[in-house]
């Protein structure tokens, strides 16, 4: 009933392989979107927000544009969120 001449999953030749290859790099590329959306979720729940803040205060604090009062406000606002 099963009979496949003795060749089994490879009774395809190389056309079998090239189908299995396909699956894997399908499935690999699917854990590197999920992996990718995880990432984005993150950063979109505000986790990276605070830093993204911090680093524009620092950066307007060395050109000048705040005091040091401001810059130590701000910064302390920042981290309390």
């Amino acid at each position: 009933m099963f009979h496949h001449n003795g060749q089994g999953m490879m009774s395809y030749g190389w056309f079998g392989t090239f189908w299995v290859i396909i699956f894997i790099l399908l499935i690999i590329a699917l854990v590197y979107l999920i992996v990718k959306v995880i990432q984005n979720n993150k950063h979109e729940n505000g986790k990276s927000v605070p830093n993204d803040a911090l680093n524009i205060l620092k950066e307007r604090y060395a050109k000048g544009e705040i005091t040091d009062e401001e810059y130590k406000h701000k910064k302390r606002m920042l981290k309390e969120d």
